[in-house]
């Protein structure tokens, strides 16, 4: 039956194709269009790993082509204003037209439900208090650190280079610089593009320990000590786990290690890296925090923290005990929430592994009141935030500063294509190849970070204002309220 059907199609375009070549020249596109369909419809029949192109030939195409764009039907054309998922149409323009220096402002009043189930809103003051005219910092070093820094409300959230591309790294560094906030070096290493337009970085290092490690992978003090001293460097961070995939290392496959990654990681080029899911320098609350108290030793005295997407209370809770009887703290603590963030992780443990912010956010700051320990230590949010309302939301469940990826995606030109770990994304944020990075234009990219940071914090300033309060300080928690039912807040 399939042969016969070959045979036909065959047939059918060698016929077409001999009487276009004789009638006119002006047959001969369509000719070719023909014995092109009919080359796929043959192959579509043949081949056997496609049921649907076996059944439908040359049609059967038309469905994976529309499976291809369904994301781009979907948040284009699809969705509403305030529902898409991760980040809705309303987050994305609001992010972009304040990057633009555009005023970020909705005619005709809200389009949520504020009946709805899950509704959260700040209970406004009858006596709004003046807009602090500076934005505020938050001196991050507690009584171990001699070399404390004042972090800004809102800063780069880790993102590392190689996951980035060169002109991303360096878009959000320069606009670090230019705004005075703080870029997070993501778990990659410490390259030259975080390193050249002068801007504050936080240090992260991961279980691979790139930047700082041995040959067969291990801690190397020497390299860190070496390499924290440097002027730019203001924090180190120790990451525990992420958000987008908690409890789970990660692969750097050997063709995408290429030259330049190889230099940064420390790592042989063109070989498989893997980080593994937990550290080897420590494997106890007690080693952790001894691990730290070293690692502030060896940066110099700057603050050192540690990030972790909260999972077992009682886990975090011994760490707090560790502090106590190990007579030392971390700096700060950056809490990352399971809702993810820009590195790509099994669907499984992005859905279902972590604690969301809020809960992991609430779990740190009580677990350090009630230790006794929340006035050495400084928190940081890093999960969804990208408009003011986040920051305040933040700070009113604990946060003392927050930090943002994806909206600073947003910021230098990230179009929400989900493709980050494709190496194809289209606007040469998330890519290595140097064809759609050029796009990315860093001088242009960098002052959009600038000012989307800088308009997000004074949104942030005027709503704790509204509240009637006069900084982040004054923030309680009865501020924020929940509709749990329709008759419930």
């Amino acid at each position: 039956m399939r042969i016969s059907a070959i045979v036909f199609i065959g047939a059918v375009a060698v016929t077409f194709g001999a009487f276009a070549t004789t009638v006119s020249p002006w047959w001969w596109p369509a000719a070719l269009l023909f014995a092109a369909l009919a080359g796929v419809g043959s192959h579509d029949l043949l081949q056997k790993r496609h049921s649907v192109l076996r059944n439908y030939p040359v049609l059967g195409h038309v469905r994976f082509m529309l499976e291809s764009i369904r994301p781009e039907l979907q948040q284009y054309f699809i969705e509403r204003n305030y529902d898409g998922r991760p980040y809705d149409r309303d987050v994305r323009s609001l992010v972009y037209q304040r990057a633009k220096g555009l005023e970020a402002e909705q005619a005709f009043g809200t389009e949520r439900n504020v009946y709805a189930e899950g509704y959260e809103y700040f209970e406004s003051s009858m006596r709004p208090h003046p807009v602090q005219a500076e934005q505020p910092r938050v001196r991050v070093g507690g009584p171990d650190c001699t070399k404390p820094y004042d972090m800004a409300l809102l800063n780069v959230s880790a993102m590392s280079f190689g996951s980035l591309s060169a002109n991303a790294v360096l878009a959000l560094n320069r606009g670090a610089a230019l705004g005075g906030f703080a870029h997070d070096t993501g778990e990659g290493g410490l390259s030259e593009y975080h390193l050249r337009h002068g801007g504050d970085l936080v240090w992260e290092i991961g279980t691979g320990y790139f930047g700082c490690r041995t040959a067969d992978g291990r801690f190397d003090r020497e390299r860190f000590a070496a390499k924290a001293a440097h002027d730019n460097v203001k924090c180190v961070s120790l990451k525990l786990s992420q958000g987008a995939k908690p409890g789970i290392g990660g692969v750097l496959p050997g063709e995408k290690v290429t030259a330049e990654i190889a230099r940064v990681r420390e790592v042989p080029e063109g070989r498989t890296v893997i980080s593994p899911p937990y550290h080897e320098v420590f494997s106890t609350p007690r080693q952790l925090i001894r691990f730290l108290a070293e690692m502030r030793e060896l940066s110099g005295g700057k603050p050192v923290g540690f990030k972790l997407c909260v999972g077992s209370r009682r886990e975090f809770l011994a760490v707090c005990k560790a502090m106590i009887e190990e007579g030392t703290a971390p700096d700060f603590i950056v809490v990352d929430g399971a809702e993810g963030g820009t590195g790509a992780a099994p669907l499984e443990f992005a859905d279902h592994l972590g604690s969301p912010l809020t809960e992991g956010l609430i779990t740190v700051h009580n677990a350090l009141v009630g230790a006794g320990l929340r006035d050495r230590i400084r928190i940081g949010a890093s999960g969804k935030v990208a408009t003011g309302a986040d920051i305040v939301k933040r700070m009113v469940q604990g946060a003392d500063f927050t930090n943002a990826a994806r909206a600073m995606m947003f910021a230098i030109g990230c179009i929400q294509a989900q493709s980050c770990h494709t190496n194809t994304c289209p606007a040469g944020v998330a890519t290595q190849d140097p064809r759609r990075a050029r796009a990315l234009h860093v001088d242009d990219k960098s002052v959009r970070v600038q000012r989307f940071q800088s308009a997000t914090v004074h949104s942030s300033m005027r709503i704790i204002a509204s509240l009637g309060v006069s900084g982040p300080a004054a923030l309680r928690p009865d501020m924020l309220r929940r509709r749990v039912d329709p008759v419930t807040v």
